[in-house]
């Protein structure tokens, strides 16, 4: 018994620290996780995804869009920074790269001729946390906006998959960031949005105590089975073709074909039409 415990003292329970792409990374493949979080070095990742380079242009041109003086904020401002921000990383050629670079600025500027410049967001990626009994949680938010005496989450989503309500009502990342959002401003957050671009279309969802705590108990659970797992098996399945990691596992190699790296980029998806 080392100095200062009593007898029939027990260590807390060590917070597990996270964010929501460490939790959905354990959903999706432990072995992914393991390749991830816990292998050190981690193994070298395969070719930058296309989709993931147009996604994070659009990010970054929609926050610094926020940062223009109000004079500046239009939606051929928005198209500019699209370009300015480019990330021609994944695509087959530059070709590929510059017809995607048009229609991303597109997709951008058309989003953002149904923004009210004036309505400046509470943060724009902002980063939230809290502490519960056993996660210390933290995330960055695309966009906190106040309606009212109310928080909204928003997460801005450019890929091929078309939303429904179902997603964003199942999402675990929003109801964790909405929790986190309501614990760091102090103020009541239950509504979240994803605004998926390529459509124009906004799904959202409005939690109620119960249903962020059924969220809660589920990262709760995942925290216990990351802390307490010796062994971090493949998952293989479809999904294998477009792991960052498949040259590292024969089991997902088997399951699928890698996918490349362009693959992800929705060609029949026209920006909101």
């Amino acid at each position: 018994m080392s100095l200062g415990e009593q007898p029939g003292w027990t260590e807390p329970l060590r917070l597990f620290s996270c964010t929501p792409s460490r939790l959905g990374t354990w959903q999706d493949c432990p072995r992914r996780y393991r390749f991830t979080y816990v292998d050190r070095p981690s193994p070298p990742k395969g070719a930058p995804w296309a989709h993931n380079s147009m996604g994070a242009a659009v990010h970054t041109a929609l926050a610094a869009w926020w940062d223009l003086p109000l004079e500046r904020r239009t939606p051929p401002a928005a198209a500019a920074l699209v370009r300015s921000k480019w990330i021609a990383l994944g695509f087959r050629d530059d070709a590929q790269s510059q017809m995607w670079c048009d229609r991303a600025a597109d997709m951008v500027e058309r989003y953002v001729a149904g923004v009210d410049p004036t309505q400046v967001p509470v943060g724009i990626e902002r980063t939230v946390g809290m502490a519960t009994e056993r996660l210390a949680f933290s995330g960055r938010i695309d966009r906190l906006d106040r309606r009212g005496d109310e928080l909204v989450v928003i997460d801005y989503k450019t890929g091929r998959h078309v939303l429904s309500t179902d997603d964003t009502r199942g999402s675990l990342a929003l109801a964790l960031y909405a929790l986190a959002a309501a614990r760091t401003l102090r103020t009541s957050c239950v509504r979240v949005e994803l605004h998926h671009l390529p459509t124009g279309e906004v799904h959202a969802w409005e939690h109620t105590e119960q249903t962020l705590a059924r969220h809660l108990q589920r990262a709760h659970e995942l925290a216990a089975e990351i802390q307490a797992a010796r062994e971090f098996p493949a998952q293989p399945g479809p999904m294998c073709g477009w792991c960052d990691f498949a040259a590292h596992c024969h089991e997902g190699r088997a399951a699928a074909a890698p996918k490349p790296s362009w693959a992800g980029l929705a060609e029949e998806l026209s920006p909101l039409e």
